[in-house]
């Protein structure tokens, strides 16, 4: 029998997906991250109060080994950091990403391996197919739960290491399958936050941090200025911001106005009307792909939720330099940019700058 390690959080997800693996014939055993999160009493949690006991609720009724494992320091050093850092440089990062690669499927996976275990599954919404001997990473059955966008930093080496039990199913199919099968999370909701910040909003997170990490106090106030340099009124920091913002910018004018970009160098917000926020392109860096063979035409995705739009790109060193066939709005330093060919991941990166209709950098 093949060994799985499943990555349990508690929920619903991974919890049926630990089910599907043992129904399957799998030997499997369940291990949750502890990520020494500190609660609102003071204590610690594991992205979630409850976690770690309907965790083990869940293996106990499944009759399957249960393990903890502490992965607090990954998460402090190469998440949180780089999350306070790019904010601090006007970036809008995405530590989901960040944790697929470095902890699930970096640490994790790591670990998985030392263990003897032939398998990582996690409760994922993604597909891994194969195609002519080489493993695919691709869209699931239920488009609307997809997670691909925040997988794509998985190494192409790593896909035929990992399963997916949830790639065929709906969200609805799984929480039916876990009523049917008895589980005590098949009604558990599904959090929405990133598991290390407790507030409702980033600001305070961050100045925390910055204070008790770099020594920074309040965030250094700054202009914010229109697209011809005019001075409209002072920001309270700009790591308090983010590309197409427009509550909270405290200066009045004729019509809405929006973020269009940050300028850390000169500790300026630069704002506009809405139709200013649409660009033509931007460029890429630190990028993975699952192939070396690019269509001339894709698609990029360059937030969760947003509609992949077509675009041509071109290597440029170790960047990537994405035109589209139709302005984007509101490209974000610091997001990632997803390619797809149909329902196939190709690859991606972090987005470094937009770039205007004359394919020049936005400053940020």
């Amino acid at each position: 029998m093949k060994k799985v390690m499943v990555a349990m959080s508690g929920g619903v997800d991974s919890s049926v997906a630990a089910l599907l693996l043992k129904k399957a014939g799998f030997n499997v055993v369940g291990l949750t991250m502890c990520l020494g999160i500190k609660s609102d009493d003071g204590g610690k949690r594991c992205c979630g109060p409850e976690s770690i006991s309907d965790a083990k609720k869940v293996c106990r009724d499944l009759d399957i080994k249960h393990y903890v494992m502490d992965f607090s320091t990954e998460l402090e050093d190469k998440i949180i950091s780089k999350f306070l850092g790019q904010y601090l440089k006007g970036q809008t990062p995405n530590p989901c990403v960040d944790c697929n690669k470095f902890i699930k499927f970096g640490s994790l996976l790591e670990k998985t391996r030392a263990l003897g275990f032939d398998y990582l599954a996690t409760g994922h919404y993604a597909k891994i197919g194969k195609k002519e001997g080489e493993f695919l990473l691709k869209k699931p059955e239920d488009k609307v739960k997809d997670q691909t966008y925040f997988l794509y930093p998985i190494k192409k080496g790593d896909l035929s290491s990992i399963l997916f039990p949830l790639a065929d199913y709906t969200k609805q199919k799984v929480r039916k399958i876990a009523k049917d099968n008895h589980l005590v999370v098949f009604d558990k909701p599904q959090s929405q936050d990133l598991c290390f910040v407790m507030e409702k909003k980033y600001t305070k997170f961050i100045r925390q941090k910055n204070k008790s990490l770099f020594g920074g106090e309040k965030p250094k106030e700054g202009l914010i200025v229109n697209t011809a340099g005019r001075i409209l009124g002072k920001h309270t920091g700009i790591s308090n911001y983010t590309i197409g913002q427009r509550k909270g910018l405290g200066v009045s004018a004729p019509e809405p106005l929006y973020v269009l970009s940050i300028n850390p160098e000169e500790n300026e917000i630069i704002v506009g009307e809405k139709d200013k926020l649409k660009q033509k392109g931007l460029i890429a860096g630190d990028l993975n792909f699952f192939t070396d063979c690019l269509p001339e035409k894709l698609k990029a995705q360059i937030r969760y939720r947003h509609q992949a739009a077509d675009c041509k790109i071109e290597k440029i060193d170790k960047k990537l330099k994405v035109i589209f066939d139709d302005k984007q709005e509101a490209i974000t330093p610091g997001q990632a940019a997803v390619f797809y060919d149909n329902d196939t991941v190709l690859g991606g990166g972090t987005i470094e700058s937009a770039l205007d209709e004359n394919n020049h950098k936005i400053p940020n």
